[in-house]
């Protein structure tokens, strides 16, 4: 499972977890998350989140 950071603010998103208080359950692909999702610090859309070097 991968995870993605967005560029603007830093908020990272984990696949393997997903987001509780989002509703996004655990394994839950980035790819898979609706076109209307925005990060839940900075409001910007998917197309800013980038994969999180790890």
């Amino acid at each position: 499972m991968a995870k993605y950071v967005c560029d603007v603010c830093g908020w990272e998103y984990d696949e393997a977890t997903g987001d509780a208080s989002l509703d996004i359950a655990p394994g839950t692909p980035f790819e898979k998350l609706p076109d209307t999702f925005l990060c839940p610090l900075c409001g910007v859309g998917k197309e800013q989140f980038s994969p999180a070097d790890d």
